[in-house]
């Protein structure tokens, strides 16, 4: 891990450490989750890698997508 430094002018440095303590983490922990989220999460060139593992379900859900989104069950 890279040390660096930052400043902060008082009122964001007050509701950064009030967040930090909400989310039950440090104020560096909060930095760094907030800097990833801006400049994202995946340096390999594919996007859509960054969503995989964060929806949970089964392979034969999208079976029922006829039936959702049209009302009907598919052929």
């Amino acid at each position: 891990m890279i040390r660096t430094q930052i400043s902060f002018d008082k009122p964001l440095y007050d509701r950064a450490k009030r967040a930090a303590k909400r989310q039950g983490v440090s104020l560096a922990e909060l930095c760094r989750r907030s800097v990833a989220e801006a400049v994202g999460r995946d340096d390999t060139g594919h996007p859509w890698m960054s969503y995989i593992g964060i929806v949970d379900g089964d392979r034969n859900d999208s079976a029922s997508v006829d039936d959702v989104v049209y009302g009907r069950d598919a052929p």
